[in-house]
């Protein structure tokens, strides 16, 4: 999360072959969890492999490898596989009585049906963000919290998307998760593209485009937003901004964002009232 990546996906590799000798169990199912530095490696293929065996295992306790095999389906962009996994995981989720296996299923549950049906999908997510909050789990809350900002400003409530955006960038900066916060400014980028907030968008998506996810299937809207800005700034001065955004370190473009999203905020405020 802190960037390293070749180190994660070593380490998980190295994780794997522990598990798969017999010679070590993992608690709670959390086995699921290990494939998802694959993800970063333009790999998730792999992720969706190991879950698949560890189910084939029947060690799912808690959910997790469900949750995990569901979310590596969802970022390759296999729906229609990924509904099929969806089918009773908040059931079976529902049933650990934990709050942070429910959470985390919902988070897994809400991203893969947003296509499909995005009312389901934002009651899952603003459901899960409730309960990761009561639990203290402040991973989820922030995970969760990054998917509601795209859907919320597409589907919900604009304003809570702001609020959103504001906690995730937050939670991921203090812990030094450059890692999802790259991608998260990335859907950052695809809001204000939208909004007509061209320069900052493009601003941010120089500094943005370096996230390992930005060309999987799951980020498809943020390279359809690069190409609108390219389109509607021309493509001297996108390469401008993006080339500013990119110099800048991750505190600076932090601050940038929050700075952004104020203004965005406000504006948006003076509209609705």
């Amino acid at each position: 999360m802190a960037g390293r990546i070749e180190a994660a996906v070593g380490y998980s590799d190295a994780a794997q072959e522990v598990i798969g000798s017999g010679r070590a169990e993992v608690p709670f199912g959390l086995e699921g969890m290990l494939g998802s530095s694959y993800v970063a490696v333009g790999q998730p293929e792999r992720w969706i492999r190991w879950c698949r065996a560890q189910l084939a295992r029947g060690r799912d306790t808690y959910t997790y490898t469900t949750a995990c095999l569901l979310m590596g389906l969802t970022v390759t962009g296999c729906f229609d596989d990924a509904m099929a996994v969806a089918n009773g995981l908040i059931d079976a989720a529902e049933a650990t009585r934990n709050p942070h296996a429910l959470s985390f299923a919902l988070h897994a549950y809400g991203w893969a049906v947003h296509d499909a049906d995005p009312v389901r999908s934002l009651a899952a997510l603003r459901r899960g963000l409730v309960i990761a909050q009561e639990s203290g789990n402040r991973a989820n809350q922030s995970n969760l919290a990054a998917n509601l900002c795209l859907f919320e400003a597409e589907h919900g409530e604009p304003l809570a998307a702001f609020d959103h955006f504001t906690v995730a960038i937050g939670n991921y900066h203090d812990s030094g998760n450059t890692y999802m916060n790259r991608t998260l400014l990335g859907i950052l980028v695809t809001v204000f593209d939208r909004l007509g907030r061209y320069e900052p968008a493009a601003t941010i998506a120089g500094f943005a485009v370096t996230s390992p996810v930005a060309a999987l299937p799951a980020m498809a809207e943020f390279g359809t937003a690069i190409a609108h800005l390219r389109n509607v700034l021309g493509e001297a001065t996108y390469e401008s901004l993006a080339r500013k955004g990119e110099t800048m370190t991750t505190a600076a473009m932090v601050t940038y964002a929050y700075d952004q999203i104020d203004q965005a905020r406000a504006e948006l405020n003076a509209v609705l009232e």
